[in-house]
């Protein structure tokens, strides 16, 4: 059950992402749950190391730790996907 909570998790905050990036994002919507799902683990790596990945209450640093993660990983996987179509990102 843990990966259907990884891709709900993963499209939640790809979204959240694109929504917060300036411009278009030309990513497709399977490519941004990858890259939500990769930026949700490397928030949760970050939370860990710095010692806040459970908390009492509402993990909120670790949540906007997975969301600063994958707007990072969302704005690189739309460079990468318009370098690869070979259009310049709007």
């Amino acid at each position: 059950m843990s990966w259907l909570w990884a891709i709900i998790v993963g499209l939640i905050l790809g979204l959240l992402a694109k929504a917060i990036l300036p411009g278009k994002q030309q990513i497709p919507i399977w490519l941004t749950v990858i890259c939500g799902i990769i930026g949700s683990i490397i928030g949760n790596s970050v939370a860990s190391g710095i010692g806040v990945e459970d908390t009492k209450g509402i993990d909120w640093i670790r949540h906007v730790l997975q969301l600063a993660g994958a707007v990072l990983i969302v704005w690189i996987g739309d460079m990468f996907w318009a370098k690869v179509k070979g259009r310049p990102r709007t």
